[in-house]
C-alpha cells in the first residue's frame, strides 16, 4: 500500500475546518481522525470512510470494500471527493455516529 502525499492532503483539504481533520501515516496507509476519532483510510490513493448508519443513508447507494487485504469493509468514495460540501458532511456524519476512543492504559515500566 503506498500513497500519494499530494493525494492525501487533497482529501484533508476537501473536508471542512469544523471537523478538525488530522492524519496520520501507519502500517503503509494514511489514517484520518476528526476530532480523535478514526473516521477513514487512505490506502493505495483511495478513501475508504468507516461504516455508519447514518453515513449508510447519507450515501446511498453504498460501495463498500476493504481498505487492504483482511480489512473489514469500508464505504469506498470516488466520485464524491470533488464535492468539498459532500465530503464534509459524511465526515461529519460519521464523526458523530463513532464512539470515543478508548484510553490507552499506561505502560508499567520494569
Amino acid at each position: 500500500m503506498t500513497n500519494d502525499r499530494n493525494f492525501i492532503e487533497y482529501i484533508t483539504d476537501q473536508i471542512d475546518d469544523g471537523c478538525d481533520i488530522t492524519w496520520r501515516m501507519m502500517f503503509g496507509g494514511c489514517t484520518v481522525y476528526s476530532k480523535g476519532k478514526v473516521v477513514a483510510l487512505i490506502c493505495d490513493d483511495q478513501l475508504f470512510v468507516k461504516p455508519t448508519e447514518s453515513g449508510r443513508a447519507y450515501i446511498g447507494d453504498v460501495v463498500e470494500a476493504p481498505p487492504y487485504p483482511g480489512a473489514k469493509n469500508s464505504f469506498l468514495i470516488t466520485d464524491q471527493i470533488e464535492d468539498s460540501d459532500w465530503l464534509s458532511e459524511l465526515i461529519a456524519l460519521t464523526e458523530r455516529e463513532l464512539p470515543m476512543p478508548k484510553p490507552k492504559k499506561k505502560r508499567k515500566k520494569k
